[in-house]
């Protein structure tokens, strides 16, 4: 597996009684995550609100904004960010130490276009956000959940890429990406279901090529090297 653990997987809480996009995973925050989370989290970091997110107000600037679910440590965000200063970033997180690690870059990388809500994805998508006003949305290797019986938790389902394109707009994109041949089929089948999205692709087998803005990890190197493959999947919102 890739070290961008992006997306959760979208399960049900009986002790809430709702839908959620994440499962939650314990670690430990170093110094220096916990010195990023209280000293840049004021700047960075947007509260989780049941109202809408005003987006221009939260970036000082109106710009196509762009939103990952679960960028893990950050590392593949800040370089995203990095190289479209042009677009707004807001990166979707529940783990308190990818949170504080994704700060600190925002900070050494002097990234004035990222901002992050730690908070259950599904949430900031039903109250925070619009519908109709991103550019943008990536789901980076989401956990595939390999085994059979647990397939049912993986992040990219119906109802979660129907949500995804109500906040799309027009002409706005969903980029996911796996590692995992089977989960790749299935996000393939998921995406080409949905009436509002078309895919990008015109290679027979339905994938895109790594859109350049994407970059690689070292864990998804010497995978390519040992010759596992990776899936992109880039689907555009209907006009």
């Amino acid at each position: 597996m890739s070290e961008n653990k992006a997306g959760k997987p979208l399960f049900y809480d009986p002790t809430e009684r709702r839908i959620r996009s994440f499962v939650t995973r314990t670690g430990r925050v170093s110094n220096a995550q916990e010195r990023a989370l209280e000293e840049l989290g004021p700047r960075f970091a947007l509260p989780y609100a049941k109202e809408t997110l005003n987006i221009d107000a939260a970036f000082g600037r109106s710009a196509p904004t762009v939103l990952e679910i679960g960028f893990g440590m950050g590392e593949t965000s800040a370089k995203i960010s990095a190289l479209m200063p042009e677009k707004n970033f807001i990166g979707v997180e529940v783990h308190t130490p990818g949170v504080g690690s994704y700060l600190k870059l925002i900070d050494e990388g002097k990234l004035t276009n990222a901002r992050i809500i730690q908070h259950d994805a599904v949430e900031v998508l039903n109250h925070m956000i619009a519908p109709g006003t991103l550019a943008g949305v990536h789901v980076f290797f989401p956990d595939p959940w390999h085994k059979a019986r647990h397939n049912k938790r993986r992040l990219i389902q119906g109802p979660l890429v129907q949500l995804l394109s109500s906040r799309l707009a027009p002409g706005g994109y969903l980029h996911c990406a796996t590692d995992w041949e089977e989960y790749a089929v299935q996000m393939l089948e998921v995406l080409s279901a949905e009436p509002t999205l078309r895919n990008t692709s015109t290679d027979a087998s339905g994938y895109a090529p790594r859109p350049e803005y994407r970059p690689t990890t070292k864990f998804e190197n010497r995978g390519l090297r040992l010759g596992h493959g990776v899936w992109d999947l880039v689907f555009e919102k209907s006009a």
